[in-house]
């Protein structure tokens, strides 16, 4: 029936303000009514229906994608957004565009990395889109080893020009979005060669289709990769392949805040700190570990409406079968789930504060805390991306059968997902590089050179390699300072251990090479102690609402309750607990899946997502899923 709410009277269960909640899920009561009156705003909006798009044909989704990003352009020019609310509309339009590399790739690498001189010139025709930009690194043959890359860009002093050339098969760049199709620039990375010497990988604007037909320019081959996995998914994204055939380019186009190369083509570097490039980074991985805890909590809220919808087995005297969301199974695999969105959320909201931060330490020489927040954003880009990807796929799971139709918005929301795992750095390589900053702090350790920031715990290494925790109940497990603790001593065992056997090797290399697994052990869990820090310090914040906070100390708990219980190998193997008080852990953990259970679909409805933007039949507000779904099946009726 229409207009019934299914799930009312499992909202009547909520012990807790959810308006409230849904503020502090937000980051703010502005955040909030920016992101509530846009997202309604496109999801009243026809132009951006988007139940048809897993049918189209290749050609078609393009074509949609094309007119879609048209129109969003021209509401935010008609509404006079401000940048925030635009950044919003494109998100709520959710549909992976050319646009996003603009916004997210092209336009940070040029304020980044570009003279004052270079934002000028070219930032106001980006943000007029008067050009449209990708960002164009990874090779055919090289993705996360940028410093392998083989596109050249050689000096000529001649002419003070760049030429940019493709050397090789497999230096054709692979893989940039906006790049198959619509893109006229490009921030283009290749080694700078001046008078035969190779200074390393550079960046460069490089323009690469006429601006009036838009066919590529001479000496450059463009075009799309292909289809690629799931319906529509990434396939509204027209991924390129480009060569250069000695292509030439003003001098001035090089981008040039860091590192410059003179009318007479000498290569120097600038009064700008190189450290300064960082800054970028940090930003495009906070806003990776953001997108997470949004993807993660798209599949959560959608498998948590229909467990509470789907009754299957339990029957007795002919009564209503039993809530799928009241098997103790379900609730195991799922409530951890939702538990690392509110996670992922938190951390992403300190990692905005730790790109500000050492955004101003940078401007001021301040190098300090480099090192750590390198490392701080790779793992936890490859911590969140790698949970959130396969927590789709469980969630995808949870629904049974009908979690494969695309109509369940789950298949969908994993192939768009997915591709989180490799790009802005493979998850394997970039837990390596926490891996190496880990081992290079315990090495450093009695030199007098005090650990800071995520990795301050390591400077009381003697008290951790030699604690033992003192969990006597359950309840004990509910203590911040105990868990901690716990956490804390075993990820600094498993980094010391690390440090030790590759001690005993006489290349640093090859004990790096064979002893890489283990190195990639110690580095997730030091990204899951950061991450447990994160909640714990989220709730000694004022945080308003009757039971908010009651609610996410439960969640905090399911959390890293889940992790000491999937990785109780590790914590007693390191001998920081005992089977016992592991076994005490899963019962505590078992009871706050219980106080979970009330508040469920409140818990999920505080993501405050529209029907439009979920993109679910399963997950409707309303709960009204079968009528649905066989309506839905009629939309491709047979020939």
């Amino acid at each position: 029936m229409e207009g019934v709410d299914y799930l009312a009277d499992e909202r009547k269960k909520a012990q807790f303000d959810l308006d409230a909640l849904k503020i502090v899920w937000a980051g703010s009561r502005h955040t909030f009514e920016i992101s509530d009156r846009i997202s309604k705003l496109v999801a009243s909006d026809p132009a951006f229906r988007k139940d048809d798009r897993t049918m189209l044909p290749r050609k078609e989704l393009f074509k949609n994608t094309l007119r879609k990003a048209t129109y969003a352009w021209q509401r935010i020019i008609e509404l006079r957004l401000s940048e925030e609310e635009a950044a919003k509309l494109r998100f709520y339009v959710d549909e992976p565009a050319f646009t996003d590399l603009h916004w997210g790739m092209f336009v940070p690498a040029i304020k980044g990395q570009g003279t004052d001189e270079q934002q000028q010139k070219w930032l106001p025709l980006a943000y007029k889109m008067q050009i449209i930009g990708c960002y164009a690194q990874t090779e055919l043959g090289h993705g996360s080893n940028v410093q392998g890359l083989e596109t050249t860009a050689t000096f000529d002093p001649k002419t003070d020009e760049f030429i940019i050339h493709s050397p090789t098969l497999t230096s054709s760049k692979w893989w940039p979005g906006g790049l198959g199709k619509v893109s006229t620039h490009g921030v283009v990375y290749a080694r700078l060669i001046t008078d035969g010497k190779d200074h390393g990988v550079h960046g460069f604007i490089v323009q690469l289709r006429n601006l009036e037909d838009h066919t590529p320019l001479p000496g450059i081959t463009l075009g799309d990769i292909g289809t690629k996995f799931g319906n529509g998914a990434y396939n509204t994204m027209d991924n390129g392949v480009l060569r250069f055939d000695n292509v030439r380019i003003p001098r001035d186009q090089m981008l040039m805040r860091v590192s410059q190369v003179t009318r007479e083509g000498k290569y120097k570097q600038s009064n700008v700190p190189r450290q300064l490039v960082y800054g970028t980074m940090v930003y495009v991985r906070q806003s990776i570990v953001a997108d997470a805890s949004c993807a993660l909590s798209r599949a959560v809220c959608i498998a948590t409406r229909y467990s509470a919808v789907r009754r299957q087995f339990g029957s007795h005297n002919g009564g209503p079968e039993t809530q799928v969301i009241d098997y103790k199974t379900q609730q195991s695999r799922l409530f951890p789930l939702l538990a690392s969105a509110y996670a992922f959320r938190f951390v992403g909201e300190w990692l905005k504060w730790l790109y500000t931060d050492v955004t101003q330490r940078l401007q001021a020489n301040d190098f300090s805390t480099l090192p750590e927040v390198h490392a701080c954003t790779a793992g936890l880009k490859s911590l969140t991306t790698s949970v959130t990807a396969d927590g789709i796929e469980e969630c995808r799971k949870l629904c049974g059968g009908h979690g494969y139709l695309c109509s369940s918005g789950l298949p969908e929301l994993f192939a768009v997902y997915v591709p989180a795992c490799t790009y802005e750095g493979d998850n394997i390589v970039l837990l390596l590089q926490v891996a190496r900053f880990l081992m290079k702090t315990a090495s450093q350790l009695g030199t007098g050179k005090q650990p800071v920031g995520t990795i301050a715990y390591m400077g009381r290494i003697e008290h951790l390699m030699q604690c033992r925790s003192d969990v006597q109940n359950a309840e004990d497990w509910l203590k911040p300072s105990v868990v901690l603790e716990v956490f804390e001593a075993r990820a600094a065992r498993m980094s010391v251990a690390c440090a030790q056997n590759l001690s005993k090797f006489t290349n640093p290399e090859e004990g790096f090479a064979e002893l890489s697994a283990d190195l990639v052990e110690a580095a997730v869990a030091h990204c899951q102690l950061i991450v447990v820090s994160k909640f714990f310090e989220k709730l000694q914040q004022d945080i308003p609402g009757k039971g908010v906070k009651k609610q996410l100390e439960v969640l905090c708990g399911i959390y890293y309750l889940f992790i000491l219980h999937k990785y109780q190998g590790d914590f007693i193997a390191t001998s920081c607990i005992s089977p016992k008080q592991a076994s005490l852990a899963n019962d505590q953990l078992r009871a706050l899946y219980s106080q979970v259970r009330p508040n469920a679909i409140a818990l999920v409805d505080a993501f405050n997502y529209t029907d439009h933007f979920l993109g679910s039949i399963l997950g409707r507000y309303d709960g009204n899923v079968y009528p649905k779904l066989y309506d839905a099946a009629w939309k491709d009726p047979p020939k």
